[in-house]
């Protein structure tokens, strides 16, 4: 008895030792991670999420899918694109996404590639790789069916990688779906790809750098690197090969026992980056982390959830900023928008979270596993170049549909300390909108101008049947506040422009509109009244006075009499932002919209395009009351 009561006594102390070590590991993981130290949150109901912006972000649609006017967007005419990823190299950006014809995992795919020097104006896509087709008679381990005119779907977590020699590669991996609610990224496809990017914009062949081993390699269409003559590609696969951090983002789509990738478990989408210390931060979908000491080799504890950060099934970005800083950017919600920034100044504690993109784009295209929102988002990793501007450069995808950039100026920042006072034409070229939030759209532009005179204007176009163009200032936070902007429509019978005064989380108090009517409005509630008529080509300088105290505002149009006073439609704490928009504010999707829906039909007159409405914006000035 007493034998058998020390052997229960000897269990119980080593199990509250193993429960002990246990909980210390998990206080020491909870310690020794990121983590998400702020307060605010976002606001699903709203596209921003009630965010306050990130002062000077630049969202541009470098791709917007068109199936009737494919020479305006790919030259194919598909319209699921997504899963972009960016490097700097050779005084250029670089983007490559992959691309099928109208849903996701549902053949053909190719994965295509745009340039840019500046990353505002890019190049008509290019294929950079082909179309595959799988060998008749195929199978796939334990899936149903044989290959019969089936081709490869693209599916790639990394897209380039600069080597030792400062040359650029770009990456691919084909997999194989049997059909169209198969995995081609399960390890059970073909192989991932590369091939060089040169400086004269030609491309060297296709090679095959790492297969799947249930690929039948004599049934391959590209040659295994190992062919290659080209002794400096070779360098750069061993290179890659021997490279961890590298390595890790093949998860999902190399075997699962791959001696290669050092974490072979089921975590998706992995970006990193290196703390002060050297320590590596890895970051996963769901916004997992984990450390790593020993450059990517071996992690300190299995991924989890990063405290405090809100993040469902898209991608997280995260990297080192150019003010020795860091910055994660993601989705803060369980749906895919919207698309902000949290910042750190060690890289593990984040503390505050800002808006980047605020804007869902209608779904024009129906599609499988076509998702909304602005989503998986991805930057320029450490080895893959720095801008010169020491801005975040960001790609992502809209509704799995268009492919857009944004860059974010740094230091990363919400507060504005000085009133507005931009005269366009007074400002140094390249910095007219320097602090201003710009949402720049193929078919609806937001950018500067010079007109015939020479001079310099804010100009938004649209003739986008779908979307808008936007531009917003924010402006030092006032309970009274005086705003004087020129505005010179181009014409006064078709389309509009809205000038709201929003609140820190956007939320407007006063809504100016030019009208399609050609009356100039304001909103009274439900209603509008109308101020005055407006011409085409005429400039109308407007000044608002506004009071949040009392909840009113008057307004001034050129030389006429000031108006009496009128109340706010909304009441708010303060003024925060002025925004100009070309359209109607969106309010769906939101959180109880069908997500995924097989049936989705594309919307009506996905390619027409309506008469272009042109507004120019001279100026704008504030000052607190």
């Amino acid at each position: 008895m007493i034998l058998f009561q020390n052997i229960k006594s000897n269990i119980a102390t080593a199990t509250t030792i193993l429960l002990t070590c246990g909980a210390i590991h998990s206080v020491v993981a909870q310690n020794d991670t990121v983590k998400y130290v702020g307060k605010t949150l976002s606001n699903v109901d709203y596209h921003h999420g009630q965010l306050s912006p990130a002062v000077g972000v630049h969202a541009t649609q470098i791709m917007r899918a068109s199936r009737e006017h494919p020479e305006k967007a790919d030259g194919f005419g598909w319209t699921y694109n997504h899963q972009p990823t960016m490097a700097y190299w050779n005084n250029s950006f670089y983007l490559q996404y992959l691309s099928d014809p109208s849903g996701e995992h549902i053949p053909p795919s190719q994965t295509l590639i745009m340039t840019s020097k500046d990353g505002v104006t890019w190049t008509m896509p290019k294929v950079i790789f082909p179309i595959y087709r799988i060998p008749d008679g195929w199978k796939k381990e334990g899936v149903e069916g044989v290959a019969k005119n089936l081709d490869a779907i693209m599916h790639q977590r990394m897209g380039f990688y600069t080597s030792k020699e400062k040359r650029l590669f770009a990456l691919a991996y084909y997999g194989i779906a049997m059909d169209e609610k198969d995995d081609p990224n399960d390890g059970k496809g073909i192989g991932r790809v590369i091939r060089e990017i040169k400086k004269d914009g030609t491309y060297g062949p296709v090679y095959f750098i790492r297969y799947n081993k249930s690929w039948d390699k004599s049934k391959s269409a590209f040659p295994f690197y190992t062919q290659a003559k080209d002794k400096g590609l070779k360098k750069a696969c061993e290179e890659i090969l021997s490279e961890p951090l590298v390595l890790q983002q093949w998860v999902e789509e190399a075997d699962r026992d791959d001696e290669l990738i050092p974490l072979q478990k089921p975590y998706k989408a992995f970006s990193y980056y290196h703390l002060a210390n050297g320590n590596v931060v890895g970051l996963w979908k769901h916004a997992l982390t984990s450390i790593s000491k020993d450059g990517g080799k071996t992690w300190e504890y299995n991924p989890l959830r990063a405290p405090g950060f809100v993040n469902s099934n898209a991608k997280i970005w995260g990297q080192k900023t150019s003010d020795n800083r860091y910055a994660t950017v993601y989705n803060p919600s369980e749906y895919r928008w919207p698309l902000a920034i949290s910042t750190s100044n060690d890289g593990l504690n984040y503390t505050d979270l800002l808006l980047v993109h605020g804007e869902i784009s209608p779904m024009r295209y129906g599609g499988n596993y076509k998702s909304v929102g602005p989503q998986y988002v991805r930057g320029i990793t450490e080895k893959d170049g720095t801008p010169p501007d020491g801005k975040i450069w960001i790609g992502y995808s809209m509704n799995k549909e268009d492919i857009w950039v944004a860059s974010i100026p740094v230091p990363v920042t919400s507060v504005v300390t000085e009133n507005a006072n931009d005269v366009f034409n007074n400002l140094p070229n390249g910095e007219e909108l320097k602090m201003w939030n710009t949402y720049d759209l193929a078919w609806a532009s937001a950018k500067i101008e010079k007109k015939e005179d020479g001079k310099k204007w804010l100009t938004l176009r649209d003739h986008d049947l779908f979307d808008y163009s936007r531009a917003e200032r924010v402006i030092p936070f006032a309970e009274k506040v005086e705003a004087t902007f020129t505005v010179k429509p181009e014409q006064n019978n078709h389309g509009l422009l809205q000038i709201e005064f929003q609140n820190k989380q956007g939320l407007p108090s006063v809504r100016l509109v030019f009208d399609s009517d050609g009356v100039l409005k304001t909103k009274n509630g439900a209603r509008f009244s109308g101020i005055t008529k407006y011409e085409a080509g005429k400039e109308y300088t407007i000044t608002v006075k506004l009071d949040v105290t009392s909840r009113s505002y008057t307004v001034k149009v050129n030389d006429e009499k000031e108006s009496g006073a009128k109340i706010l439609y909304a009441p708010a704490d303060g003024i925060s932002r002025i925004m100009f928009r070309t359209g109607e504010q969106r309010y769906t999707p939101n959180p109880d919209t069908a997500p995924d829906v097989e049936d989705y039909d594309d919307l009506k007159n996905t390619g027409m395009e309506i008469p272009e409405a042109v507004f120019n914006i001279k100026s704008l000035i504030t000052k607190k009351l």
